[in-house]
């Protein structure tokens, strides 16, 4: 099936990157309650019968064919049955299985080593598998519109924030810079500086203060992300290179585990872009999205919350089903 909202024209230099290595630890609870198990969060289907995972690919397909999307996942994943039967319903994705889990920065690498190799003139689009959007298009459009600023000047790197409505304190926040630049269409800005669950009193002081809360649906050109990546770690991207240099190979899989083994887990916001908006890097931006319910799914409340208010979304059971309205009763609190 093929992507349907944007030209072919606007989509033939654009890759996807899709973050499902995750193991789902905050939500285990919460998903033994509904399944018996420990099935990671992005698989399991709370979407009307789909997942957060199958949600995400369908809506990245309406910017990206999915020849062009790739998929980060871990190896034990596919203990369950259910993981390879969700991926193969998407026969025209590339699955790139990290051996364990570093961090989501290191599964972008494994992933970007491989499509380096393929598309190096790219730009890449990060989607996490894990996020609630309504009003999808409109949202996707927000995304077309950071891809195009990276094709305006290849050394962008462009994270799309939303407008927060409500002081969240489980989310990152991202503050703009209060230089406003003739040369940031679509409203961007630059980024000054992230902030991780504030308080309620800062997240209050943030909103005030035009904060946005961070999506990490991140816009950039391979080779501006690697040159970064060269400079604050030379040690990771040592690293990406023998995982680079091996793609294609028949020695790639063991290359791979020898990397992740002898690697530090690399968170990507923390051990990348807070460093970047330290250092002040006029490339990193900031896109404002209004208009556009998004939620990051990594609670329990904040799931129950939308699902109750959202008449297209079930836990994979019937609304009336014991589990679901014991579920519902027991929701504490709210999803922004």
């Amino acid at each position: 099936m093929t992507y349907n909202l944007f030209k072919a024209s606007d989509a033939r230099d654009r890759c996807a990157i899709v973050l499902a290595g995750g193991d789902g630890v905050r939500l285990r609870p919460f998903v033994q309650k509904l399944r018996g198990d420990e099935l990671p969060k992005q698989y399991v289907k709370l979407l009307s019968g789909q997942s957060m995972l199958e949600a995400t690919l369908q809506r990245t397909r309406k910017l990206v064919p999915s020849t062009r999307q790739f998929v980060v996942v871990t190896e034990r994943h596919f203990d369950y049955l259910e993981v390879a039967r969700q991926l193969a319903s998407y026969p025209g994705i590339q699955v790139h299985s990290q051996p364990c889990n570093r961090g989501t920065g290191m599964g972008l690498l494994l992933s970007l080593a491989q499509v380096h190799r393929r598309h190096p003139e790219s730009i890449i689009v990060i989607f996490p598998s894990d996020h609630f959007i309504r009003e999808e298009d409109l949202f996707l459009t927000h995304v077309d519109a950071a891809c195009r600023l990276v094709e305006q000047n290849d050394s962008n790197i462009v994270l799309l924030g939303i407008v927060p409505n409500a002081p969240e304190t489980e989310y990152g926040y991202i503050l703009a810079s209060r230089r406003w630049h003739i040369a940031f269409p679509f409203g961007a800005r630059e980024v000054a500086r992230f902030i991780e669950k504030p308080d309620p009193i800062l997240a209050r002081k943030l909103m005030l203060q035009g904060g946005f809360w961070n999506t990490m649906v991140i816009v950039f050109k391979t080779k501006t992300l690697l040159a970064h990546i060269r400079a604050i770690s030379p040690l990771i991207y040592l690293g990406f290179q023998r995982i680079c240099g091996a793609v294609g190979g028949q020695n790639f899989g063991n290359v791979v585990k020898q990397v992740f083994a002898e690697s530090q887990p690399l968170n990507l916001s923390k051990g990348l872009l807070e460093v970047l908006a330290v250092q002040r890097k006029r490339s990193l931006l900031v896109l404002p999205v209004r208009g556009v319910h998004w939620c990051d799914w990594g609670s329990e409340e904040r799931i129950i919350n939308t699902l109750a208010h959202t008449n297209r979304c079930r836990f994979g059971l019937e609304p009336s089903g014991r589990l679901f309205d014991a579920l519902l009763r027991g929701k504490a609190a709210g999803c922004a």
